[in-house]
Parts: structure tokens; C-alpha cells; sequence
């Protein structure tokens, strides 16, 4: 008999459960069809899943056994929820991964155009960061990502936008006073209040800003949130102009020249993998 995902489902309960009583109760089964599924697992494998008969102890195989169960069975329901979801829409379903500075400014004429030109296709947009798009994208939890990256980084996706990064603070503070008296438009500015450390901190290519980022201890990557900071006097962050546009109120925005530095803005999808057609159609719009 070979290992079918129902005998791993139940040992994964019972495993976490630590009884068979207890699991039972979790699946809706008698104790006794789950002591069955297993044993013919167990029988399957050709050894002991548990040190007792309590249940609530792994042997080292068991212990390796609910790890690839665990694997399993989350990629099974990663499949099954996206089979779900395009069952939902009959013309198909497109998932986009994006920063937030793309899902505020650039995804908004961009999802209008498409759906113009397919009004049945399902878009699931999940606002998140870089690292997590490229995850998201690799584990085909996302069919388009647009991330941030340097301009050094030319391995990732196709570039749709370049961006100058500069100093998001308040106004009137002591950043937005200093840039006003005529001081040199530096990143030292940021020695004037503190850093909010966000992921776009790190292409600037100044040592300066890396020695801040040292002793930063606040942090955030949501551009609502690094805003609302900002606004609240909490410090400065590290920014393209794109991501105040549609909330200036209080804030200002200084483009240090020493060095300049540069965000991308990139698409990707998984070179392992083809874009159907509706997500095909959306990426053609994307940079277009």
C-alpha cells in the first residue's frame, strides 16, 4: 500500500494532539479508525511513528516523518485554495505581489486598464515587501511580482521605473529646516533626527547611512505606516518622491546628491513556470 495524504493528515493531528482521544476529536473520527490509518502507516513504513502507545512522543522517524508531512500537506492546500480561487472566476484569476509605492501609485491606472479589457478576471493584490515577492513569486504563490531593487541588481524581472531615493521628513522639523537655509543637501541631513529604518535604506550606497542603520531602532516596511511616522515626528526615512504623492500633508521631500542613489522598480514571474493568458495580458500593461 502506498503513503496517501489522508494517513499523513492524521498523524500530522495526532502528532500535534498528543492522543488519540484528542485528535479524534479534531477530525471526527472514532479513536479506532484513526489508530487504524496509523497503523497502516506505520505498517507502510515499516516502523514505529511513536516511542509509546500514548501517542505523545516521536521517534526520530516520526519526528522526520511530520516534517515532510507538514510539507506536504501545506503545498497540497496551497494548490487546492488556488484551484478554489479560480474556480471562483471564470475568465481566470491573476495574483500580484507589489511594494506598497507600487500598489499606490503605480498598480491603481494599471488594474483600470485591465479591466477594461478583461472585466471577469479575478485580481488578488497582497501589499508586501521585496524579500516576500520574491518568495511569494518562488513558492507560485504569486503569479507577477513588483519589487524594489538597485540598479546594480540586473539579474531580476524587467525594469519598469527608476526612481531618485531622497529623505522623506517633516515639515518644519530639523531636516526640512536645514535643507530650507540653504545647507548642503546631504545625507547627513539624517544626523538630524532619527532613521526609520526601511528596506530602501540599504540601496543607498553612502557609509553614513549604513552607521545610522547600526543603531536604528525602529523599523518599519509598510509606506502608510513609515509615513504616518514620519508625521508623527518620530524621525526621517529613505523614500522615492512616487510614495508621497497622494499624502503630502506635512511632509517634504530632499534629494541628497552625494551619492546619488536610485531605486528600480522591476516585474518578475517565475522563469519555471508560464503566465496564463489573463496574467500574460496584465503583465504587457505593466511599464507599458
Amino acid at each position: 500500500m502506498s503513503i496517501k495524504l489522508e494517513m499523513l493528515r492524521v498523524f500530522q493531528v495526532v502528532a500535534e494532539a498528543g492522543s488519540l482521544g484528542r485528535a479524534s476529536a479534531v477530525l471526527g473520527r472514532t479513536p479506532s479508525a484513526v489508530s487504524m490509518m496509523l497503523s497502516q502507516l506505520q505498517d507502510n513504513l515499516g516502523a514505529e511513528l511513536f516511542e509509546t502507545d500514548r501517542k505523545n512522543r516521536l521517534t526520530p522517524l516520526g519526528a522526520l516523518v511530520l516534517e515532510e508531512a507538514n510539507r506536504a500537506l501545506d503545498a497540497f492546500d496551497r494548490s487546492a485554495s488556488a484551484i478554489r480561487r479560480h474556480a471562483k472566476s471564470t475568465a481566470g484569476l491573476v495574483r500580484i505581489a507589489a511594494v506598497p509605492s507600487a500598489t499606490m501609485d503605480l498598480l491603481p491606472e494599471i488594474i483600470a486598464r485591465f479591466r477594461r479589457q478583461r472585466p471577469d478576471v479575478r485580481l488578488e493584490i497582497s501589499d508586501v515587501d521585496t524579500a516576500t515577492v520574491r518568495r511569494r513569486i518562488k513558492l507560485d504563490e504569486a503569479d507577477i511580482g513588483i519589487l524594489s531593487t538597485s540598479a546594480e541588481d540586473q539579474q531580476i524581472g524587467e525594469v519598469i521605473r527608476r526612481d531618485a531615493l531622497g529623505i522623506v521628513c517633516r515639515a518644519g522639523g530639523p531636516i526640512s529646516q536645514a535643507a530650507g537655509s540653504g545647507a548642503a543637501r546631504s545625507w547627513e541631513l539624517l544626523e538630524l533626527e532619527p532613521l526609520i529604518e526601511n528596506p530602501l535604506c540599504h540601496l543607498v550606497a553612502s557609509e553614513l547611512v549604513s552607521g545610522l542603520l547600526l543603531h536604528c531602532n525602529l523599523e518599519a516596511r509598510n509606506t502608510t505606516a513609515l509615513l504616518a511616522f514620519v508625521r508623527s515626528g518620530l524621525g526621517a526615512t529613505v523614500l522615492p518622491e512616487s510614495a508621497i504623492y497622494h499624502s503630502p500633508e506635512q511632509l517634504e521631500f530632499v534629494v541628497p546628491r552625494d551619492p546619488e542613489s536610485w531605486r528600480e522598480l522591476r516585474k518578475m514571474h517565475s522563469r519555471d513556470r508560464h503566465l496564463s493568458p489573463a496574467a500574460q495580458a496584465l503583465w504587457d500593461l505593466i511599464g507599458t
